[in-house]
């Protein structure tokens, strides 16, 4: 019983420890275990986690014909994007993931000509019941974000699911790929072409040596 009471005294310890001014204890705890978290995926690497056009299929669709809506409520054509690479990901404020807004904005930083969309959404779990204005001050405060993110939608196959997600899900769209959002923060990189060239799983990091080299 003693030990119990000290190894729980420990946890508030540590709990009260990595507090950030701006987040809620669990989004500062999920902040400060992140790495335990992606070791998991590294220890125990699914199959599906990382998957390659390898047979450069063309869209059926254009990705140049989507467009989107912006957090601040500001619509985006994708053909802005024309001559370069896209990395697309569904976002949320609450999840184990929730670090990666970091990576990807280090990313950002240092590839100026790729083009990093974030699409936040509540569909795991419930773990991004935000608001856009909230979503985006969070990402501001405790990212520094400063690349685009669009309004909150759902981004799993179904009725409500967001037009641009039902282009990334749909081989009959995109030529090749099925795969839906494993869970928060899976990514979808396009190339120069508007060719869907590479998923990854949330377990995959923005800032990986897999993510790098596909950027090249």
């Amino acid at each position: 019983m003693k030990k119990l009471l000290i190894l729980i005294l420990i946890i508030f310890l540590v709990l009260f420890l990595v507090k950030r001014k701006d987040m809620t204890w669990r989004q500062s705890f999920l902040k400060t275990v992140y790495p335990l978290v992606m070791l998991k995926g590294k220890m125990f690497p699914d199959k599906k986690a990382i998957q390659v056009n390898t047979a450069k299929t063309q869209p059926v669709i254009s990705f140049y014909t989507l467009r989107a809506i912006a957090n601040n409520g500001e619509p985006i054509d994708f053909s802005a994007f024309k001559g370069k690479k896209v990395l697309i990901v569904n976002t949320a404020s609450n999840c184990g993931y929730t670090a990666q807004y970091d990576e990807l904005e280090k990313l950002h930083q240092q590839y100026k000509d790729l083009v990093i969309l974030g699409f936040p959404a509540n569909d795991f779990k419930q773990q991004e019941k935000k608001d856009n204005a909230a979503i985006a001050e969070f990402c501001k405060v405790n990212f520094g974000i400063t690349f685009p993110l669009m309004e909150k939608s759902h981004v799993v196959k179904g009725p409500e699911q967001n037009p641009v997600f039902a282009w990334l899900t749909n081989a009959k769209q995109n030529g090749w790929c099925d795969q839906q959002p494993v869970w928060n923060f899976s990514k979808y990189l396009i190339n120069e072409d508007g060719v869907l060239t590479n998923f990854f799983s949330m377990t995959v990091s923005p800032l990986s040596t897999t993510v790098i080299s596909a950027l090249r």
